[in-house]
């Protein structure tokens, strides 16, 4: 119950990092930093994307070609 609840709030973070409405006031390394400007939103995406696993969530999978049932 306890581990759900951190990856949820780990999960609603990365999502809020990635959303940035404060329009890139809130960032950990700035974007106009040559190749490691993006890092922090990739690793968010990362975390995210781990979150959602863990509910069984896979959104790779989301768009994958249904496979025909014959």
């Amino acid at each position: 119950m306890l581990k759900s609840v951190v990856v949820i709030f780990v999960g609603l973070l990365s999502a809020f990092y990635i959303l940035n409405p404060g329009a890139g006031i809130f960032e950990l390394i700035p974007d106009n930093i040559p190749f490691i400007g993006n890092l922090d939103e990739a690793t968010a995406v990362v975390i995210l994307l781990a979150c959602l696993r863990y509910f069984n969530i896979d959104v790779g999978n989301f768009f994958n070609k249904p496979k025909n049932i014959n």
